[in-house]
């Protein structure tokens, strides 16, 4: 007959500490969509919308984002075409 060792509940370690992701303002993506000059399609139906430099340094871009602007280049949004809706929104 096998002998078992008596049950000894593992120690139990704390989460570690995350920190929350700063809020992206709802500015910076809506001047991604109206702006936007970079559009890869992903495939069944999605385009990857980003601003590229030049449009950054358009005036009616800084104008709409104001201090956000280079915050906006690190953003980029996953579109589906078909419903014409916002599937994910990627910041860096």
């Amino acid at each position: 007959m096998a002998q078992y060792r008596s049950f000894q509940p593992r120690p139990v370690r704390p989460w570690p500490a995350l920190r929350p992701l700063p809020l992206l303002p709802g500015s910076v993506v809506d001047a991604v969509l109206r702006f936007h000059d970079q559009a890869l399609d992903q495939g069944g139906g999605r385009t990857l919308l980003r601003l590229s430099d030049a449009a950054l340094e358009r005036p009616e871009v800084k104008q709409a984002l104001g201090d956000l602007t280079r915050r906006a280049a690190g953003v980029s949004i996953l579109w589906n075409e078909r419903e014409g809706e916002i599937i994910r929104v990627l910041a860096a």
